[in-house]
């Protein structure tokens, strides 16, 4: 995409087709922008990164910054480098499929998670139920490191099913790895097939997002973006590339973690969140699932996506409507979506190279969001109001 002081906008996007329509042209200033994410590189926040914009309708920004790696001799990073989701995963991936699920009647958001794995029961596990996996309410530990007592992803799923809750369903709010393993698992049981076959079948193909899948072959490892070095990987056979161990562990499919995409693939299935869930005249999701999933009222979370922090303390910065929705990665990545403002911006960064202990994105995120409401002139509107 052409830097300088202004981009042009001269093409409105619709999501799925692979088509461009001519719409009409707006002039927005994101030098600020750019200067931005350019500094974020010099400042090894992240080696690279793509950013992808999404206002009104249109993608008005769409660019890659920096490289692969800190080598100088890295390749340049660019709006094809696909990127380890990491928890991305949980909103991109599972969260969609479930509403297609739930909305086909396959599965029930208000039965117990024993309904559908018939061994998760026990110490106050019999009433956790799937809304409750969704909205991190469920009373599970936020993580375990399964390797240091699981060889097996079999073993894996028994350790959550034996574990002791730490808080009683319902009551608290703990962002949870174990619940969208469970997910996963429960998607893959009712459906029969595997987490990366339904979203390919359900989402990746129809929408043509080409470059978007788990356990990406070896003759596509010279378009991912690194990350760190798993030096305590204890298994005799071959780790797979996610970054995510557990993921890993799972042989790379996994439903917290494990997604691989591109700025231009998530360009598509986010218009089409922002379409109401239908495109060209295909409805992958109906509106009335999506603002079942995404309502929040007196929760902490939407289902299998977060919402803006009160206080002021948001990734999403201080300009983002109190109905936005959106997820952060682990990696680096992050979606933030505002019905409202009809904005949306993706962020993919690999910023766990060459160590996951950097972790100078955490007061880059927001500076990042408020950058492009500034960009756009929301943030003089916002300021306007109040």
């Amino acid at each position: 995409m052409q830097s300088g002081r202004f981009f042009l906008v001269s093409f409105l996007f619709f999501a799925g087709l692979n088509t461009w329509a001519p719409a009409k042209a707006v002039a927005y200033d994101f030098k600020p922008l750019e200067t931005v994410v350019k500094k974020a590189v010099s400042d090894s926040v992240f080696p690279g990164a793509s950013l992808a914009v999404l206002y009104k309708g249109m993608v008005v920004f769409h660019k890659a910054f920096g490289k692969l790696t800190y080598d100088p001799h890295s390749s340049p990073a660019d709006t094809s480098t696909m990127y380890d989701l990491a928890s991305l995963t949980k909103a991109v991936s599972s969260t969609s499929i479930a509403m297609q699920l739930v909305e086909r009647d396959s599965l029930s958001l208000q039965v117990p998670v024993s309904k559908y794995l018939p061994t998760f029961t026990g110490k106050g596990k019999d009433k956790i139920t799937i809304e409750q996996l969704m909205r991190h309410t469920s009373g599970l530990r936020a993580h375990i490191l399964f390797s240091k007592t699981c060889t097996t992803p079999e073993q894996l799923f028994s350790t959550i099913a034996s574990d002791t809750l730490i808080s009683k369903p319902g009551t608290t709010t703990l962002y949870s790895d174990l619940g969208f393993i469970l997910l996963g698992k429960i998607i893959e049981t009712i459906t029969g097939k595997t987490l990366n076959t339904n979203f390919h079948n359900r989402f990746a193909e129809p929408l043509g997002m080409t470059s978007s899948m788990f356990t990406p072959p070896q003759s596509f490892v010279w378009r991912i973006a690194p990350v760190e070095k798993d030096t305590l990987w204890p298994f005799p056979f071959q780790r797979p590339l996610v970054h995510d161990q557990n993921a890993a562990l799972l042989g790379g499919v996994a439903g917290h973690a494990g997604l691989y995409a591109t700025t231009g693939d998530l360009i598509k299935l986010v218009s089409m969140l922002m379409n109401g869930g239908t495109v060209n005249n295909h409805t992958y999701i109906h509106a009335a699932t999506l603002n079942r999933f995404l309502a929040h009222k007196g929760s902490e979370r939407a289902l299998g996506w977060d919402v803006p922090s009160p206080g002021g303390h948001s990734s999403a910065g201080d300009y983002y409507s109190k109905t936005s929705y959106g997820h952060l990665g682990y990696t680096g990545t992050s979606i933030w979506i505002d019905p409202e403002k009809e904005l949306a911006v993706i962020f993919l960064s690999n910023r766990v190279y060459p160590s996951s202990d950097n972790i100078k994105i955490r007061s880059f995120r927001p500076v990042l969001h408020n950058t492009i409401a500034s960009c756009l002139g929301l943030k003089k509107a916002v300021e306007k109001v109040h």
